[in-house]
């Protein structure tokens, strides 16, 4: 009989989990793993390592449960660390199995060797590099029961030589086959937060990329409804934690805590939900809320919870203890209900001579797209105006790279889009954004991810443009004019050149109406102006 190895084991554990599509660039260190897979094993190539990850975590992020990604010992894994950090700050569940240079000769450091244990920081939820090539089959069982409960990447470090090993039975089986995770609510912290919001003359809600879900939601609709209160989005939200189309959606909190006071100061108890108390970017000194302010929070996550400064925390999944809330709370009458957020108003076609904006493409975009589209920023300059107009109305509708690092949204929206084909996906990128994650075009093209791509190219990196003025001086960088559509048709991805208003309507006039159906990418770069401010 044939020895089974620790390679058909590991097969085995994949099929098992669901993990049947593997995302990778590989080297040298994977041959022996992934030369003559079986059929029932799909392989979807990615160009860069930092792509490899960011369509895997795409592909989670749509699907709900783990992405599998290969890397090639430390250039793979070095290349990936940035992908792998968004991944975690995105909440991505990923299996990642690195190689690593044969075990029988790793004390010589060979050709290849890696320093990996370390090399991704504190990123991964877990790392693991088996003792013996017959603990890997097991290892991997566990990295993907860590991805799931810590929502985040796992990592199992595997020499080149172990998957040939003869596996033993036992070890194949080294993790829990299913977990179970409670979503039991708890009557006294629901009786407490009850307490908190009823003793309230002017409560709120902020809300989060951890209330991100269908169930979440339409608690939190019907909590903000029976309250009668507003209700705000985080800033720098992964995910959208709330309709913002709602009556009641107020807007997103600045990102200091100067006007962070300023905007909870009209209420004197605040809910954060799914979100952490509260997300800065630049640092302005005091404390986040006003004296005569209360805050309480519901989260899943740990490290959010033991981080914020609330008088009253609730470590739990948001959905069932919101839901239990609704039970909870008495209805709020005779309460004058808050203003909605106010939109801004279709822009003025720009004048013969003058040039597209942002806004114009936003704009048109808003008026365009379905209800269930899935929209993914990675713009920076344009981002105040791009969550302005084009809000989340669906659960799962708003992405954004958590992280702050650039080259996630291309990526990632070509691995939403191979996990479902249901609800369109649309990617709003920068172009000097684009460029981190150019590769991506590739695996979009070869494998039919019918995503639409729009590059808003304004000829530089207009956010650090502004940044550098608000600091008082002036940049060193120069502006840079790169062919987007050029490379988008180097890498066998159809694109388009855009820089005139009616052209950009015809153009989404034609191409939005079939998004959903669509089963090729194709990228706009539409030429813009630099946007001239930036408030985050």
């Amino acid at each position: 009989m044939a020895l089974r190895t620790v390679r058909e084991a590991t097969f085995d554990v994949w099929r098992e989990r669901g993990l049947t599509t593997i995302f990778a660039n590989p080297g040298s260190t994977e041959i022996s793993l992934l030369t003559d897979l079986p059929d029932d094993l799909r392989f979807v190539l990615a160009l860069h390592e930092s792509s490899v990850v960011g369509i895997a975590t795409g592909w989670a992020l749509a699907r709900g449960e783990p992405g599998l990604a290969i890397l090639h010992t430390t250039a793979g894994l070095g290349n990936a660390v940035g992908a792998i950090a968004t991944a975690r700050a995105n909440r991505a569940p990923l299996v990642i199995v690195v190689g690593q240079q044969d075990r029988r000769h790793l004390a010589h450091e060979p050709f290849l060797a890696g320093k990996l244990l370390g090399l991704a920081g504190e990123y991964p939820v877990w790392i693991d590099q088996p003792v013996r090539a017959q603990d890997v089959p097991g290892a991997v069982a566990r990295a993907y029961n860590e991805a799931v409960t810590g929502e985040g990447p796992a990592l199992v470090i595997v020499p080149m030589d172990d998957w040939e090993v003869e596996a033993e039975p036992d070890n194949q089986h080294a993790a829990a086959a299913h977990v179970l995770r409670s979503r039991a609510v708890d009557a006294d912290s629901v009786a407490k937060l009850a307490a908190f919001l009823s003793s309230a003359k002017s409560p709120a809600l902020v809300v989060g990329a951890g209330a991100d879900t269908p169930e979440t939601w339409a608690a939190l609709v019907a909590l903000a409804e029976r309250l009668g209160c507003a209700v705000w989005q985080e800033s720098f939200s992964a995910r959208a934690g709330f309709p913002q189309d709602h009556a009641l959606f107020a807007g997103h909190l600045p990102a200091d805590r100067a006007r962070l006071r300023e905007t909870l100061s009209p209420y004197d108890a605040v809910l954060a939900v799914g979100a952490p108390v509260f997300r800065q970017y630049p640092y302005i000194p005091g404390p986040f809320v006003e004296l005569g302010t209360r805050v309480a929070m519901v989260s899943k996550y740990p490290a959010e919870v033991h981080r914020s400064v609330v008088e009253l925390a609730v470590l739990a999944d948001p959905g069932p203890v919101c839901a239990a809330l609704v039970e909870a709370v008495a209805p709020r009458g005779g309460v004058e209900r808050p203003r909605p957020f106010p939109r801004p108003g279709p822009p003025m076609p720009p004048a013969a001579g003058e040039p597209l904006r942002a806004g114009h493409v936003l704009a048109a975009l808003a008026d365009r797209l379905p209800r269930n589209a899935i929209v993914i920023e990675e713009s920076p300059s344009s981002r105040p105006e791009l969550i302005a107009r084009l809000p989340a109305r669906e659960s799962g509708g708003a992405i954004s790279p958590a992280m702050g690092g650039l080259g996630f949204a291309l990526p990632a929206a070509t691995g939403m889009r191979l996990a479902q084909t249901e609800r369109p996906v649309v990617a709003i990128i920068g172009d000097g954004s684009s460029l981190y994650g150019i590769q991506g075009l590739w695996t979009a093209a070869t494998y039919g991810a019918g995503v639409l791509l729009v590059i808003l190219a304004n000829g530089g990196y207009a956010i650090m443009d502004r940044l550098a003025e608000q600091h008082g001086g002036a940049p060193p960088w120069p502006s840079f004019d790169v062919d987007i559509v050029g490379l988008a048709t180097a890498f066998g991805c159809p694109a388009r050149r855009i820089t005139e208003h009616g052209e950009l309507l015809d153009v989404l006039d034609e191409v939005v109406p079939g998004l959903a159906g669509r089963t090729e990418p194709l990228l706009l770069e539409v030429v813009v102006a630099p946007d001239a401010t930036f408030a985050p």
